[in-house]
């Protein structure tokens, strides 16, 4: 049922794989494309490899209103072409793959991208997040069958139709605000009785008409046929259960890092989130690690696109210090 929004660019410099580089970023997010502009500024031979999309999942947005610069906001995908034409402007260049293993020594670092060997003098880990599941029965079932992670992928197929969404931070109420344009209704399923959500999205989405809520509340099952027809949610101030006729389910409940393959390389935190010093240092020399992957506080954006400038600039001076060993 989805349908990706943001496509590769046909006009892409095509690197060898193989070749020997001075920076290799792995994720073309909003982190890998800010390091890949400020290491073309720098001369640095860069390469970026990236598994689905460049611009990465911001590129899902419909409208994004808090990256500055944009006061009457912006479309994820029309950020993400941006910032890839600017990075492409200064010579970086793009495989495209997932990476399975990192492998460092003092002289350089080894990246394998599905069976093949890279090597780069420097590498920055920008490979952010994915949504997490609720791990209901019938989530797996019917997913893309009335169960979506992506509501500008999904939303159109939802016209006149009553959905839910689960979650109540900034993306489930920006994702849930941006449904009311296809559905006849929308219900926000959240744990608690107050949404986590930035105020300004919080009195937007209690204040819509076709907007509804079910708080206190977590969804337990997802039922139907070829395609979802109800949830069954529990109220959990009285234990009661509900059931609620639906067409379509939409889960925001957090993310996990895209951390996997570096877990005996860095340090992570409990979460698997990649620990880093205030230079966007990993544990191993010559690993940086920028965007949503990292260890922090607050991922947005915009702090996704300091973190890369700031990768890349660390980059290049542990370049010019084993350089000058």
């Amino acid at each position: 049922m989805s349908t990706q929004l943001a496509v590769k660019p046909k006009l892409q410099p095509k690197a060898e794989i193989g070749n020997s580089y001075d920076l290799i970023i792995i994720g073309g997010g909003p982190a890998g494309l800010a390091a890949a502009i400020y290491a073309g500024r720098n001369r640095l031979k860069t390469l970026v490899i990236e598994k689905m999309v460049l611009g990465g999942q911001a590129s899902n947005a419909y409208h994004i209103e808090n990256y500055p610069g944009f006061p009457e906001g912006i479309s994820g995908q029309e950020l993400g072409r941006k910032m890839t034409e600017h990075a492409n402007k200064l010579g970086m260049q793009v495989v495209w793959g997932s990476v399975k293993r990192l492998k460092t020594d003092q002289q350089q670092i080894e990246v394998s991208v599905d069976g093949k060997t890279i090597t780069g003098r420097a590498v920055i880990i920008a490979t952010g997040s994915e949504n997490k599941k609720l791990d209901v029965p019938g989530e797996e079932e019917f997913r893309g069958h009335g169960v979506s992670y992506c509501a500008t992928c999904d939303g159109a197929f939802y016209k006149n139709k009553n959905i839910i969404v689960v979650g109540g931070g900034n993306s489930a109420i920006e994702e849930a605000l941006f449904l009311t344009r296809f559905a006849a209704k929308v219900s926000i399923v959240h744990r608690r009785d107050e949404l986590r959500a930035d105020k300004i999205l919080a009195e937007r989405a209690i204040g819509h008409p076709q907007i509804y809520f079910f708080w206190h509340s977590v969804l337990e099952e997802i039922k139907g046929d070829k395609f979802v027809r109800e949830a069954s949610l529990k109220d959990l101030s009285t234990g009661k259960k509900i059931i609620v006729p639906i067409d379509g389910v939409f889960i925001y409940i957090g993310s996990t890092p895209g951390s996997g393959f570096v877990k005996d390389l860095v340090k992570l935190d409990e979460q698997g989130y990649i620990i880093t010093d205030d230079k966007i240092r990993t544990s191993a020399p010559g690993v940086f690690a920028a965007g949503d992957v990292r260890a922090k506080n607050l991922r947005q954006i915009v702090t996704a696109v300091a973190e890369g400038a700031i990768a890349a600039e660390a980059a290049r001076e542990y370049i010019e210090r084993v350089d000058n060993k």
